[in-house]
């Protein structure tokens, strides 16, 4: 394998994991650009090293071509693992771990030649990111949890308020979390149950009515 040949391998799995990485970026994820193209970059180099490894030494030691790249697969997860957060019952960044997993597989597709198939797959899963949330919101309602955090001014009443307004909305709150600020200031985080037909602009929109309100803000 030429220097040439590694080192086109080592761009490409980085532009491809890239441009996942973009996607995931946008959304402000815990991995994202950076992270997405160094697992990939990794993971294609994993395998230049175990087929190099296997041209030198297969005549005299019977070597496996894929057993450093195969590490990759398992040492993945604890990389995923680190992207996953709960919230109350709502659990956050398996989309995203997923993510990582398929790029360390388009790295190994890239490092062992497999150029069609990586940049493939690289199509598909862009595909499934950018357009499936909109079959999620429109037919399963998958997406409806929702978090806030807003900033009000500390004086009786404020959650009965919000909890007003997101009652007539038909909102349920699945978990809210008070913190006094500075300046008299109560800051409000709250993940909401949104019903299929209903947009967190919309809930955003009447919760803008909320006396005393200084600021609100999306967390997802």
């Amino acid at each position: 394998m030429s220097v040439y040949e590694i080192i086109f391998k080592l761009a490409l799995a980085g532009i491809l994991g890239g441009l996942i990485g973009l996607e995931r970026e946008s959304l402000n994820r815990p991995a994202g650009l950076r992270t997405y193209t160094l697992v990939s970059v990794g993971s294609a180099l994993a395998m230049v090293v175990s087929l190099d490894m296997y041209f030198q030494y297969y005549q005299t030691v019977n070597a496996d071509p894929g057993r450093i790249a195969a590490q990759v697969i398992s040492g993945i997860g604890f990389l995923g693992a680190g992207t996953i957060m709960r919230e109350g019952a709502t659990v956050r960044g398996l989309t995203t771990a997923a993510g990582l997993w398929v790029v360390a597989c388009i790295g190994l597709a890239v490092g062992a030649g497999l150029y069609i198939p990586a940049i493939a797959t690289t199509l598909l899963i862009l595909f499934i990111l950018i357009y499936f949330i909109r079959f999620e919101e429109k037919f399963t309602g998958l997406r409806e949890y929702k978090g806030l955090v807003m900033v009000l001014e500390d004086r009786p009443g404020q959650v009965g308020a919000i909890g007003s307004i997101l009652g007539e909305l038909g909102v349920l709150i699945k978990n809210i979390q008070l913190e006094r600020l500075e300046d008299n200031n109560l800051e409000v985080e709250l993940l909401l149950h949104l019903p299929p037909h209903l947009s967190i602009n919309d809930v955003i929109d009447e919760l803008t009515g909320v006396s005393g309100l200084k600021n609100i803000d999306r967390l997802n």
